[in-house]
């Protein structure tokens, strides 16, 4: 299932896949910053016996009466909520725990996947962004879940809020209706890139409900 979401991604198949940007979720931990500065820092501290989990979040709730773009917004924010809530509590080795081996599917997997979708479909396709993947490479276009690593979970959830932040300042000022070319030529506005984020984020929320429970027995919307 990973690699079909991959081969998606790289071929710009269409079947996978504002307002100025609203008040981030609340965290109770730290966890900012890009991942490569963070990672060792948060291996050292694992190593003294410190070890991280997860931080909570208060999830924003979702829209119910909004104008267009506010909706898609909302709608957004709310599964991107749901994916750190899913991860709550849980040790890096927690997060990089695979549900049926030899599948790499893992609720890490999950944030440093998402964290490249977001990249991918906001910044690199829709504003043209010449920047490379956070995770993905050319050599692997499953890394961001082969490669997921217990002892960098801190800093690939930094990397995952981080990402979003910057994608919802790059596109605060754009318009929905405003276009771009797919890599295999079709053309999507804004609007179309909204409506799919929030259907992939749907679609690996309940990946992360069955992840989640087995892993603790949590359970929850």
């Amino acid at each position: 299932m990973e690699s079909t979401i991959r081969r998606a991604k790289l071929t710009g198949e269409i079947a996978e896949v504002n307002t100025p940007p609203r008040e981030a979720a609340q965290v109770t931990a730290a966890g900012t910053g890009p991942r490569n500065p963070v990672a060792p820092a948060a291996h050292r501290r694992q190593t003294r016996g410190m070890t991280w989990t997860a931080p909570s979040i208060q999830r924003r709730d979702f829209p119910t009466v909004a104008g267009e773009r506010e909706m898609l917004q909302g709608w957004l924010d709310h599964h991107r909520d749901t994916l750190l809530a899913k991860c709550t509590g849980l040790t890096g080795e927690q997060l990089a725990e695979a549900a049926n081996p030899p599948s790499t599917l893992t609720l890490l997997g999950l944030v440093r996947h998402l964290t490249d979708v977001e990249r991918t479909w906001f910044r690199q396709r829709f504003l043209g962004e010449q920047i490379p993947d956070v995770h993905i490479t050319e050599e692997n276009p499953d890394a961001d879940f082969d490669d997921a690593d217990p002892a960098a979970a801190e800093a690939d959830v930094a990397a995952f809020r981080a990402e979003t932040e910057a994608c919802d300042k790059a596109v605060a000022d754009r318009g929905l209706d405003e276009t771009f070319t797919s890599p295999r030529g079709v053309r999507l506005n804004l609007r179309w890139v909204y409506v799919h984020m929030i259907e992939e984020y749907a679609r690996h929320n309940g990946h992360a409900d069955l992840l989640r429970e087995r892993i603790d027995g949590v359970t929850g919307d």
